[in-house]
């Protein structure tokens, strides 16, 4: 029996309010050289009073052993099964943007990378170009492809190397290949279907790609092609207020996680750049929601670029202005992460992430320190990610009891 066959006979309604803030990408793996993660290696005090004071454990974000993409890591942190329920990061990216989609429409997020003369991929971000620069291009791009074989093309800016593209027409399919090696110093690949309704999909692509290249071939920049990722359409998901009953609201810097936020209806709140201007936008708009979704992207991307002190200090930066929870009054309170990004891997992992939930309803342990195998020996133990919501949703009572 799964969670959604119970649920609506169970949920209700009061004014209990709940937080879940995900530091991205927040777990990691030992240094070679000092034997400690990024987290062990980190002076957090006040994570770690949250830690003394909450109920402990670590969560699965998809299966055990396997890597979770960010789609699959926030979906399964919102209580949805992640293997039933698949949204593409180019949907994610997309709504993230504002760009409003169609059913029919092919949704796309795309890297700005560099190539060389032989289509060796040598950076997938181009240098991490400025978002500014990305502008010039996507403009550049804008301007000379409008339609291929009766498929229109749209490009939008995200945010320094990313951009977004979609294509709108009738006969369109997801089923095709990326054209991503993952890796630097491998070459781009060409992108195939997966399917043969793929097959016309596949084809407009490629044409992309070439008129790409062909535009940035002289221009004064790193970004010479981008790499086509996460091609697919909406999904049809129930929503926040649908599933649980929820006034909810989207807090977060980056357009992807807006844009998950957005397929289960959450309200996106405008924010700046800084952690230090979510916290201001979590306490201003307090009053009016019922559930919080607060995330953080940095520990993601320190991880992925292989820094470990990088990482190990901007949990420390959080650290100082995560006190600031303290004068909110949550009924239920998670601090987790969407999956591991070990900067020794540089990359995601299928590790266990550290959780704590902070209730007075909840049983307190003895866990001093919140890291991964402080969290290991937590009262909560090791639970699936899509369990969260749950433990949530009961701890703020919520939940009613099930049967006679």
């Amino acid at each position: 029996m799964e969670y959604e066959e119970i649920l609506p006979e169970i949920i209700g309604k009061n004014e209990n309010k709940i937080l879940l803030l995900v530091l991205d990408g927040l777990g990691g793996i030992p240094h070679p050289e000092t034997g400690k993660t990024e987290l062990e290696t980190a002076n957090i005090p006040n994570i770690d009073e949250f830690a003394k004071n909450g109920s402990c454990g670590l969560s699965i974000p998809v299966l055990p052993g396997i890597t979770p993409g960010s789609g699959p890591g926030h979906i399964s942190l919102f209580g949805y099964d992640p293997i039933k329920i698949l949204i593409g990061r180019g949907v994610l990216e997309c709504l993230g943007i504002g760009v409003n989609l169609g059913k029919e429409d092919i949704a796309i997020r795309g890297n700005f990378a560099t190539i060389d003369e032989h289509n060796i991929v040598t950076d997938r971000r181009a240098g991490r170009i400025s978002t500014d620069e990305n502008k010039k291009i996507v403009d550049l791009i804008s301007k000379n492809i409008k339609e291929i074989n009766g498929v229109k093309i749209s490009i939008s800016t995200v945010k320094e190397h990313r951009c977004a593209i979609v294509l709108r027409e009738k006969n369109l399919s997801p089923d095709v290949s990326e054209n991503d090696p993952q890796k630097e110093n491998l070459p781009l690949k060409e992108i195939l279907p997966l399917k043969e309704k793929g097959k016309f999909t596949a084809s407009i692509l490629n044409e992309f790609e070439k008129k790409v290249k062909d535009i940035l071939k002289n221009v004064d920049s790193k970004a010479k092609v981008i790499l086509l990722r996460g091609i697919s359409k909406l999904p049809d998901v129930p929503t926040f207020q649908e599933k649980y009953k929820l006034k909810s609201a989207c807090i977060a810097t980056y357009p992807m996680y807006k844009g998950i936020s957005k397929v289960v209806g959450m309200d996106i709140i405008e924010v700046g750049e800084t952690v230090e201007e979510e916290f201001d936008k979590l306490e201003k708009v307090y009053d009016n929601y019922e559930f919080f979704f607060l995330h953080i992207k940095k520990t993601d991307s320190m991880g992925e670029d292989g820094n470990f002190n990088g990482k190990v200090k901007f949990l420390e930066d959080v650290d100082k202005k995560i006190w600031r929870l303290k004068k909110l009054n949550f009924s239920a309170m998670a601090i987790t992460g969407d999956h591991s990004t070990p900067s020794v891997l540089k990359g995601h992992s299928w590790h266990p992430v550290p959780l704590v939930i902070v209730s007075p309803n909840m049983i307190r342990d003895d866990i001093e320190r919140f890291s991964e195998r402080e969290c290991a020996k937590g009262i909560l133990g090791t639970i699936y990610a899509k369990q969260i919501m749950y433990l949530l949703l009961a701890s703020s009572l919520k939940l009613g009891k099930f049967g006679a």
